[in-house]
């Protein structure tokens, strides 16, 4: 996994409106459908992960750890974050495959 490849991915779906930050705006686009994949910092409380992951499972939505919440954030150009949700469909099929 190259990580400067993934996150230079991220902040061009960021700055093409394609990604959605933060847990609750994240659940919201799981449950409209919108969110293609979700971004899970490894360092997230096991509260966090669980709600996510277990939303991400029920609505069939794929999901990626990223090895922190300060790389997330510095990726879309803003502080720590814990989950973010691409809402492109390239993006996301693109970013799965350099997370993999």
């Amino acid at each position: 996994m190259s990580v400067n490849q993934w996150m230079s991915l991220l902040g061009l779906a960021n700055r093409a409106r394609k990604v959605t930050s933060g847990e609750e705006l994240t659940i919201k686009e799981i449950r409209n459908g919108k969110a293609k994949l979700i971004l899970l910092s490894a360092d997230a409380s096991i509260n966090t992960a669980k709600k996510v992951t277990d939303k991400c499972k029920s609505y069939h939505v794929p999901y990626k750890l990223v090895p922190n919440r300060e790389m997330l954030g510095q990726a879309i150009g803003k502080e720590a974050r814990v989950v973010v949700a691409v809402l492109d469909v390239g993006f996301a099929k693109k970013l799965k495959s350099l997370l993999d």
